[in-house]
């Protein structure tokens, strides 16, 4: 594959767009190689990278089935129950502690 063409941001022709702009209209790339870069100036660090895909070759966004609600319900809960004190809770305990607030701040677990 040789070096993608690097348009400026706004500047991308019409025909191509990024994954996000794809799924807005219901579409994802489906397979298809990336075309295209689009770049976006930062003063102090790099440039924004997004890659472009084009839109006639997208496919249609695969429709959520029942056992993939299943699924996505089921790692959800999991996201929401601690490991410390295997309690279910109302939020995702977060990454950065892998526990719920009441274990994280408990003194004899900090020990």
């Amino acid at each position: 594959m040789g070096a993608l063409p690097i348009y400026r941001w706004r500047l991308a022709p019409e025909g191509l767009a990024t994954r996000r702009q794809l799924r807005a209209v219901g579409l994802r790339p489906g397979g298809q190689d990336v075309v295209a870069q689009v770049e976006r100036p930062r003063r102090r660090r790099g440039p924004l990278v997004a890659y472009l895909y084009r839109v006639d070759l997208a496919k249609p966004v695969r429709p959520m089935t029942e056992n993939r609600w299943a699924a996505l319900e089921k790692a959800n809960d999991a996201r929401r129950q601690c490991p410390v004190c295997r309690e279910r809770l109302p939020y995702v305990i977060p990454t950065s502690r892998g526990m719920c607030n009441a274990c994280a701040d408990s003194p004899q677990l900090a020990a």
